[in-house]
């Protein structure tokens, strides 16, 4: 069984740090799904307000099936996020595991 990366990376504006850092606090306590190995938020080094969450999946099948899992509560605070970025940033990457 491979391993799934999902990753999003983004910009956000720098007046909603704060509000940021919050969503993402709630966010990484609310975020949990069958076949979630974990979540993780980074920010980039050197570049302020730049960030990639990252989504390890068990299974292909679990990342495929990820947007089943969204209760409400995560659903308002990704759209809290949405308003946060700034356009044109986000860059989405999808890592498949090699079987040995």
């Amino acid at each position: 069984m491979s391993r799934v990366i999902f990753s999003i990376q983004y910009d956000i504006f720098p007046e909603k740090r704060n509000d940021y850092i919050s969503v993402i606090k709630e966010l990484k306590n609310l975020v949990k799904g069958d076949g979630l190995n974990s979540y993780s938020v980074y920010e980039f080094k050197g570049k302020p307000n730049s960030f990639e969450e990252i989504y390890i999946y068990d299974s292909k099948e679990a990342w495929e099936n990820s947007d089943e899992n969204i209760d409400e509560r995560v659903d308002i605070l990704m759209t809290k996020l949405s308003d946060m970025i700034k356009e044109k940033s986000t860059k989405y990457s999808t890592l498949f595991e090699l079987n040995s």
